[in-house]
């Protein structure tokens, strides 16, 4: 979510006042107006590498959504989808849809939350157009990373500590003015789904069209914040060949 303008708050992004905001790539690329995707991502992706390489030596790669990092530092090719009419899928609730995804293929359940209707709906779609399920073609293609002498560092700390550093993000993030920042993007911009769908942005943005409760969207942030996290931890152990620390000084330690 670091792509869009304007969405700083709440993914912590780096200010453009920062001396060292220059040697970030990709930051700032997109109006919170239009969607984005992996595709997309990994076709930028490399094309920046492409371009950094001809003048760094170690380029690093930083963020939390495994996937958008396996497509692009592997092999990883994108099937081609028959047209198929889903919507008989949409109206459909979550935990519907989660029953129906149980039966066909409760793999990919591993990487996916009820809460993402979206992706549910995807891999349904994509058992009933294709004789293997998304979890099977996934696990047909051998991988392999496309980059030379590559590491794959996970910071992985105590669950406990985690999740208190998470709840206490969540607190500064208001008190940085997250409720300011999303009022803003809500009156400049026609939100994509995709921006809008940002963990911390979707649910005070629910709040607010619904004169909902501001602290209790707050404590659903946290909550939903810890559960990605945690779905986070299991995609990097099971999809990703992983280096795992549990702390930043002893990930540091083995990259001298």
């Amino acid at each position: 979510y670091q792509v869009y303008k304007d969405m700083n708050v709440g993914t912590d992004k780096i200010s453009k006042d920062d001396p060292i905001y220059s040697r970030y790539s990709l930051l700032d690329i997109l109006s919170p107006e239009e969607t984005f995707s992996v595709m997309q991502y990994q076709k930028l992706f490399r094309e920046k590498i492409e371009e950094l390489s001809k003048t760094h030596k170690d380029i690093i790669v930083c963020g939390g959504t495994g996937l958008y990092i396996r497509a692009s530092l592997f092999d990883y090719t994108f099937e081609e989808q028959e047209s198929d009419d889903v919507s008989d899928l949409e109206n459909k609730t979550n935990e519907e849809l989660y029953e129906i995804l149980q039966k066909i293929d409760p793999k990919a359940l591993e990487t996916i939350h009820l809460n993402n209707k979206k992706r549910l709906i995807r891999a349904i779609s994509i058992a009933r157009t294709t004789d293997k399920t998304k979890s099977e073609i996934i696990d047909s293609q051998e991988h392999k990373i496309i980059y030379d002498n590559v590491r794959i560092l996970m910071l992985s700390p105590d669950r406990e500590l985690l999740y208190d550093k998470i709840n206490r993000r969540v607190d500064e993030m208001f008190e940085k003015g997250l409720l300011d920042e999303i009022n803003y993007l809500l009156k400049t911009y026609t939100l994509s789904k995709t921006a809008r769908a940002a963990i911390g942005y979707k649910e005070i943005i629910d709040c607010l069209e619904t004169n909902g409760n501001l602290e209790e969207a707050k404590e659903l942030i946290k909550k939903k914040t810890r559960n990605y996290a945690k779905r986070q931890v299991t995609y990097f152990k099971h999809q990703l060949p992983c280096e795992i620390y549990t702390s930043k000084e002893e990930l540091l330690e083995a990259i001298k």
